[in-house]
């Protein structure tokens, strides 16, 4: 028989940086989740990813265990780093702040595809050259 769902929250955490202060403390602890548990699952499994925030969905079950979701980190933190830069521009119409080749965005779209709306390979390209593209990096060939 299946667990009861008592409840479902995300959060966005560094990766292989979870502590029991906020947002993780106050989160877990308000739907009863054993928080120092929840903080090393949640570093052993994003060890790798360091750097990046991750989105996690965390689901709690009436009997206080839990599970819980690794997503991808942001298209928008991907693209930073292939294209070495520390932020979007303010006007992408205007200023372009960097570039990325081709073979980069298909690397971020293998990387993504788990988490984007799509199965198709074409259209989940599409997406993220439009994160590019708003974010004012152009993609070479």
């Amino acid at each position: 028989m299946a667990k009861k769902i008592a409840a479902k929250f995300k959060l966005m955490i560094p990766a292989g940086a979870a502590n029991p202060s906020p947002p993780v403390g106050p989160a877990c602890g308000q739907r009863g989740v054993n928080i120092m548990e929840f903080c090393k699952a949640f570093n052993e499994r994003t060890k790798d990813k360091a750097g990046f925030k991750i989105p996690v969905e965390v689901t709690v079950y009436a009997d206080k265990s839990f599970t819980f979701v690794t997503k991808q980190p942001p298209a928008s933190d991907l693209i930073k780093r292939a294209a070495n830069i520390k932020k979007g521009t303010d006007n992408p119409l205007l200023n372009k702040v960097g570039t990325i080749t081709q073979a980069k965005l298909d690397e971020i779209v293998d990387q993504k595809i788990a988490d984007l709306n799509t199965d198709d390979r074409e259209m989940a390209a599409k997406i993220i050259a439009g994160s590019c593209r708003s974010m004012g990096v152009e993609i070479v060939d």
